[in-house]
């Protein structure tokens, strides 16, 4: 056949070829739309955003690029087979977050209201298993139902694949979870396996067991919201680190978060350029804390003073509140901050806040975060609760994590370090770097006043005045074993230094240790107190 002769032919292939392509933008616009505009409108009337809506929010502008968009589901009975919407109820895909690589799945609560189903599961597994495999962090945007009840055990399945996903995860990549909608029964387990949990106020809720089967097993009467909305599990439960009041906030600030985080455990995280000097001098400090040990003060106002232009990010901010975990910057450099907070129960360490440092200590040391620690502690919160609740377990959970970790570790003793909680506070004896001290700072077994009367009772008790007889004793004991330069003359603090000159200190240090390696054990992993 002639070459003229062959034009129709390749004509017809190409008009066939352009319409299977148009035919393809009409899929992807059907996958792109969703259910319709009703839903869209029903999801928006609840004060939450569409799941691509989420995803731009929280993405670089064009960057998101979409895996397994016209996925459907295979399961039939109870009327499935007649409703295959693509995307299955899930989006999931990668994108940028200043530019750096970042994976995500954001359920579609408009499509079987988000719940999960085998193939909506498979979706997930495989995103989580590409941000594994790429060393890139990993966002969940959750506003799903649970499990798809038609689907059975092969929807349960499904989780078990995400919860050894999140696990296998864990320390490797970051992992945030943003709860956006509800999250009942054993989907609630993910969320608590990753790092961060961000929830936002009236239309996000996490419970194992709703508020209708509450009241029929014990007949208890409560809100969703009451049980496990985002003030909840923010100031009660401690499941939530952050709680805002809308969704652009919170994705706003998820991705303040993910810019000082490194990508995985094998980076640092992104040094950013500063013009903070970090030489800087702040006699504000010298008026900020205290030279009397019983007065209160605000720690964050220290806090403040030492960071980058005292910008700073305070994890689990409204639970233990005797304790201050943050991320922040010290000339460019991302650190971790865990300082006692006066403010709150004279900053004593118990139960809660022994627990919350000691996951905060742990985040860092796996993703090479830089330890600061800014010590004013009076001990362990004693009592009767406090005891049988296992505070000696959980206070340990602290002492582990900071003996555990390799990450440079510096600490700062500002004014009281007493007894046990001293050393837990990652004191040099538990293998800080370096630790400096206040020349206002009182490191001892108890205070003076609990000290002279142990040390003195008898004497205390046949004096003629025993009132002025202990006063004498306690000025007797603070002058021997609780003067400022007692721990450095014994090696126990590296150096006195002047308050003002804190920054300029921790920054320097911190220079030094950037390079620092750490030797550990070979073993499979510790067994750390539960």
């Amino acid at each position: 056949m002639s070459v003229v002769n062959d034009i129709p032919r390749v004509s017809e292939e190409v008009a066939a070829t352009r319409a299977r392509v148009a035919e393809l933008r009409t899929v992807r616009a059907e996958a792109l739309a969703g259910p319709g505009e009703k839903a869209t409108e029903a999801q928006h009337a609840k004060g939450k955003l569409t799941a691509r809506e989420r995803i731009g929010l929280l993405l670089d502008p064009g960057s998101f690029q979409e895996v397994e968009q016209l996925r459907r589901h295979r399961a039939t009975g109870f009327g499935l087979e007649a409703k295959k919407p693509y995307t299955d109820g899930v989006i999931t895909g990668w994108g940028t977050v200043e530019s750096r690589t970042v994976f995500v799945y954001a359920h579609d609560f408009r499509i079987f209201g988000g719940a999960l189903g085998e193939a909506h599961a498979t979706k997930i597994h495989k995103i989580m298993d590409m941000a594994i495999a790429a060393g890139a962090p990993l966002v969940s945007l959750n506003d799903g139902a649970g499990a798809r009840i038609q689907e059975g055990v092969s929807a349960l399945a499904g989780y078990g694949g995400i919860f050894q996903r999140n696990t296998r995860a864990s320390g490797v990549i970051p992992q945030i979870s943003v709860m956006l909608g509800p999250c009942a029964g054993g989907a609630a387990y993910s969320p608590a396996l990753t790092d961060f949990v961000f929830m936002v106020r009236e239309t996000s809720q996490m419970f194992i067991t709703g508020p209708d089967v509450v009241k029929a097993v014990t007949g208890e009467e409560i809100t969703q919201n009451g049980l496990g909305g985002a003030d909840v599990h923010a100031e009660t439960s401690g499941v939530c680190h952050f709680a805002y009041d809308d969704e652009e906030t919170c994705i706003e600030e998820v991705r303040y978060l993910l810019s000082l985080l490194p990508q995985n455990n094998r980076e640092y995280p992104p040094h950013g350029p500063s013009t903070d000097p970090p030489a800087r001098r702040s006699q504000a400090l010298l008026d900020l804390v205290p030279a009397d040990g019983n007065r209160p003060y605000d720690m964050t106002k220290v806090i403040e003073e030492i960071v980058d232009d005292g910008e700073y990010l305070e994890v689990h901010e409204r639970w233990a509140r005797n304790i201050i975990c943050a991320l922040s910057r010290l000339d460019g450099q991302v650190v971790g901050i865990v300082a006692n907070q006066p403010q709150t129960l004279a900053g004593v360490l118990d139960i809660e806040a022994s627990e919350k440092a000691a996951r905060f200590v742990q985040m860092c040391d796996a993703f090479n975060i830089p330890l600061v620690t800014l010590l004013d502690v009076p001990g362990f919160l004693p009592g009767v609760d406090q005891e049988h609740g296992g505070i000696i377990r959980h206070g340990a959970k602290l002492l582990y994590a900071y003996c555990n970790a390799t990450v440079p570790r510096v600490s700062i003793i500002l004014r009281k370090a007493y007894g046990g909680a001293y050393i837990v506070m990652d004191s040099q004896s538990i293998g800080a770097d370096l630790t400096y001290a206040w020349p206002t700072n009182e490191i001892a077994v108890m205070g003076a006043d609990g000290a002279a009367n142990v040390i003195f009772r008898r004497q205390i008790a046949e004096a003629d005045d025993p009132d002025a007889a202990r006063e004498r004793m306690v000025k007797e004991y603070k002058a021997e074993l609780m003067h400022p330069y007692y721990a450095a003359e014994r090696g126990l603090v590296d150096d006195v230094i002047d308050p003002a000159e804190t920054r300029e200190v921790l920054s320097r240090a911190l220079a030094m240790l950037r390079s620092k390696h750490a030797e550990v054990p070979s073993r499979k992993h510790g067994n750390p107190p539960q």
